[in-house]
């Protein structure tokens, strides 16, 4: 018998899930069954991160809940499972802190195995910046933050009442039927995480009635002969009390006789002798006791009249095209306007590109807008609808579109008045898979957060989100820490990369045959990223010496990135390529796919480039160019640790790039074993139907578990390289 079960729900944090897997597994007190537990669905996503835990450690042993039942439900069926001595409870999206259960062991032994063990938690704050300790506070605590003995449970036949505010009908049960009871006040055991848009329990709602329901469920098992101490009382109608002072959570028809019942309840429940608090709290229990609905509300609306006073400022007029717009959001939305934003309007291209084709094949009826800056107009391909960014019918279209489709973290400033009506469809689809860091994460970087623009603005976007397509479970985890939000997180893939599993032999001949790749050649894509931290666009690669070194074998096909300066192409359109070195250098930073250029290259090289991710579907060679990485980390910030978990070779200097060409090993076993491992990783959901998943999900509306399902990695075929191509074309 394990000393501890530790019952992990997951329903709706499968982002963070591993980081409190992993709080747990690595304890250096060992003496636990760890039990997380997710919904029956065959696909779930938190089946798959616990299944896989369990594969590595036998002291995972997952159970199954079904998500309408709720947390309740869900711990209820952890608590079926255990086998240990005594019982935790930890929040998916929460953690162990480091050496707690050592703690709390050694505090249960040294207090003669207690009923219940209530210890110390960390509230961090969202963005990560900022903490608080919060002491154990006896019956008003956490579900989370005590560890219960699991005969004394089993005893008194305590489960979690199902409904909303199951902690505090649990809190109140437990105190009441708790004969001993311990504290572990000094040291803090889990770290909590407080969510941007704050507890879903203290949304508007009628879950609000439940409130009562929890309150009135320990005060009849206290009536029906368990001792309610004044504390408890107290504890319960100091919930009841701030819930009042927030009427506008409840409905408003529901407002007055929410109050009675709390009066109600106080009158039959409360101690002989009890003594309401001082000061402004000690008013509000004498209002609940004498019933005093109106009293109370004018007591409320005092202070909120003075909290507000300080924060209403005049709002700034609108333009004559704000005003247009607002009487547009006025009329219907044209549930057949789906409009798209491709890197803030250079045109068409990327993931809003690959939906829009694709929802032309399975939703033919639905009319597709992009939104486009004024000098990408001339570039548009000729069968796509657009709209200028900022002119009046950029505006009409956006207050009329059922669906708003794009792929940038920090949208065109126009973006910042959009509206979310009810009944829109927002999806941000990201682009790629994030090596450096976004969102609220840029903030410890001056230079990176500078030029980003405000966050304020930025979770202001961030909240319009209803989806967010992600393309493996460490870009999930990395987009819920960005952009913190309520949004439903697509784990289906990125729909530009379906063209690495779809492409034929052909297709290939075709982009090298376009991009001007000589017969016999071996291409390698030259792919370098910006620098926040410099101007201008210097080449950090002498590009002709790399010839000169490597052979006539070799061309290099350069793509420079597109905020560099001099930079004319957009990667989006229009076809235009140069070349130097007697031919061996070939200039693709402007053609229009970026996708058939990463098909005509034998191999990549790249510094920090996100298109590594994308390439790798490929299975073809990848260099990494790491000359700055640890400036570039401290300057840029980073979400992982490229040089230990790189898809190839590392270079640290031009001479050690070249050899790797010169004498082939940047093609070697090493390189096939490092690349295997980087894909295991990082193609997870691409599959060649990502964009088929999307557009049946967001615009179709289609169940998750009616979707096709993604292919495991081994059983896919990316597009043939380029030797098999010429190969098939003999």
């Amino acid at each position: 018998m394990p000393r501890f079960s530790i019952i992990v729900p997951t329903y709706g944090v499968e982002g963070r899930l591993s980081l409190a897997l992993e709080s747990v597994l690595g304890q250096p007190f060992g003496d636990f069954e760890l039990i997380p537990v997710h919904e029956a669905a065959a696909d779930s996503p938190a089946g798959a991160v616990s299944a896989a835990y369990a594969t590595r450690d036998t002291r995972v042993t997952p159970v199954q809940s079904s998500p309408s039942g709720g947390l309740s439900a869900a711990r209820n069926a952890g608590l079926a499972a255990a086998h240990g001595t005594y019982v935790l409870f930890l929040d998916g999206d929460d953690t162990l802190a480091p050496g707690a259960l050592q703690a709390i062991a050694d505090r249960l032994g040294g207090t003669g195995d207690p009923d219940v063990l209530y210890f110390a938690h960390e509230r961090a704050h969202w963005w990560e910046g900022g903490t608080t300790v919060v002491r154990p506070t006896g019956p008003d605590t956490p579900a989370w933050s005590a560890a219960y003995r699991r005969d004394f449970l089993g005893e008194r036949q305590l489960m979690f009442p199902i409904g909303h505010f199951t902690d505090l009908g649990w809190s109140g049960l437990v105190a009441l039927a708790a004969d001993r009871t311990a504290e572990l006040r000094d040291t803090v055991c889990v770290r909590h995480l407080l969510r941007r848009r704050g507890s879903q329990l203290d949304a508007p709602g009628d879950h609000q009635l439940e409130l009562l329901d929890q309150v009135e469920l320990v005060l009849a098992r206290a009536a029906a002969g368990q001792r309610l101490s004044e504390a408890l009382f107290a504890q319960l109608f100091a919930v009841v009390l701030r819930s009042l002072a927030h009427p506008e959570r409840l409905p408003a028809h529901h407002r007055r006789a929410f109050f009675r019942r709390a009066t109600h309840l106080y009158r039959l429940h409360h101690p002989a002798g009890f003594r309401p608090p001082t000061g402004s709290l000690g008013v509000q229990h004498r209002l609940l006791a004498t019933g005093s609905y109106a009293g109370f509300r004018v007591l409320c609306a005092a202070h909120r009249a003075v909290a507000g006073a300080l924060a209403a400022l005049p709002r700034p007029r609108a333009p004559l095209t704000r005003a247009l717009y607002a009487a547009q959001r006025v009329l219907p939305l044209d549930r057949n306007l789906a409009v798209y934003c491709a890197y803030r309007g250079r045109g068409v291209g990327r993931d809003p590109a690959a939906l829009h084709a694709k929802a032309r094949e399975l939703a033919p009826w639905l009319r597709s807008v992009f939104l486009v800056e004024p000098d990408a107009v001339d570039r548009l391909p000729s069968d796509v609808e657009y709209a200028v960014i900022g002119s009046r019918r950029s505006w009409r279209v956006l207050a009329r579109a059922k669906y708003l489709v794009h792929n940038t973290d920090f949208d065109a400033d126009f973006a910042d008045a959009v509206v979310k009506r009810r009944g829109t469809v927002h999806l941000q689809t990201q682009h790629g898979t994030p090596l450096t860091t976004r969102g609220v994460r840029r903030s410890p970087y001056p230079v990176v957060a500078a030029a980003s623009g405000r966050f304020t603005d930025l979770l202001k976007r961030v909240d319009r989100w209803d989806f967010c397509l992600s393309a493996n479970r460490y870009s999930t985890e990395t987009w819920e820490r960005a952009f913190p939000g309520r949004y439903e997180q697509l784990e289906y893939g990125c729909p530009r990369n379906d063209v690495y599993y779809t492409a034929t032999a052909e297709d290939v001949a075709r982009a090298r045959r376009e991009l001007g790749v000589p017969e016999g050649r071996k291409a390698v894509l030259y792919a370098p990223t910006h620098r926040d931290h410099t101007t201008g666009h210097s080449p950090r690669l002498d590009l002709a010496a790399f010839c000169e070194a490597v052979g006539e074998e070799f061309v290099v096909l350069l793509r420079a990135h597109h905020f560099s300066d001099g930079f004319s192409g957009d990667g989006f359109s229009g076809d235009g390529t140069s070349r130097g070195s007697d031919g061996r250098i070939i200039d693709v930073s402007a053609h229009r796919s970026t996708e058939d250029v990463c098909l005509a290259a034998d191999a990549l090289i790249t510094d920090y480039a996100s298109l590594m991710f994308d390439y790798a579907h490929l299975d073809r060679p990848v260099v990494i160019l790491a000359d700055d990485w640890e400036v570039y980390r401290e300057t840029r910030g980073v979400c992982c640790d490229l040089p230990t978990t790189p898809p190839g070779h590392v270079a640290r200097t031009e001479r050690e790039l070249a050899d790797l060409f010169r004498d082939g090993s940047y093609a070697d076993l090493k390189a096939d074993v490092l690349r295997a491992v980087f894909r295991e990783r990082f193609c997870q959901f691409d599959d060649g139907r990502a964009a088929e998943r999307v557009v049946r999900r967001v615009f179709l509306g289609e169940r998750p578990e009616a979707l096709p399902p993604v292919v495991p990695l081994a059983e896919r075929t990316p597009a043939p390289a380029p030797a098999a191509a010429t190969l098939v074309k003999s």
